[in-house]
This record gives C-alpha cells, sequence and structure tokens, in this order.
C-alpha cells in the first residue's frame, strides 16, 4: 500500500508498506541482513523510474496484518 507519494521536479518520493499476514512471512521477506527487502526494492525503484522517467526514492516497509486475507475489507484496502 502507498502511504506517501510526494512528486517534485526531479525526484519522486514514495513509502510503501508491504504486508503479509504472518510474522514468519516477514521474516522470509526482509531475508538474512535485509537482503530479500534491499533486491525488492531495488527492482521496484528500477520499474518506477523507468515507468516515470526520473529519479525515485522508495522506502519500504513490511508490517504484519493477521489474517488480512480472510478480511474482505483488508484485501479492497491493501488492494
Amino acid at each position: 500500500r502507498v502511504e506517501k507519494f510526494k512528486d517534485g521536479d526531479e525526484l519522486l518520493r514514495i513509502q510503501a508498506t508491504i504486508f503479509c499476514a504472518r510474522d514468519s512471512q516477514k521474516g522470509i521477506l526482509i531475508g538474512k541482513r535485509g537482503a530479500a527487502i534491499k533486491q525488492l526494492g531495488i527492482g521496484a525503484r528500477e520499474a518506477l523510474e523507468e515507468f516515470f522517467g526520473k529519479k525515485v526514492m522508495l522506502e519500504t516497509k513490511i508490517k504484519v496484518a493477521k489474517n488480512w486475507r480472510s478480511s474482505e475489507s483488508d484485501v479492497k484496502r491493501f488492494g
């Protein structure tokens, strides 16, 4: 979910949150010493820079939302 989106002349700043259902999934997404989330962020940033045609500063966070996939309102809210 995109929390903040600020479009500047040369730089686009985006804060996004990735939701998972369990703490164990959060650990997998972060990876050893943050390697997995770093690779995810790099790939996403590069794709966004190509799409928007400008530099992107992407900040990602991972949060646990217990059983969010079973809640229709949460599924709609998270997209």
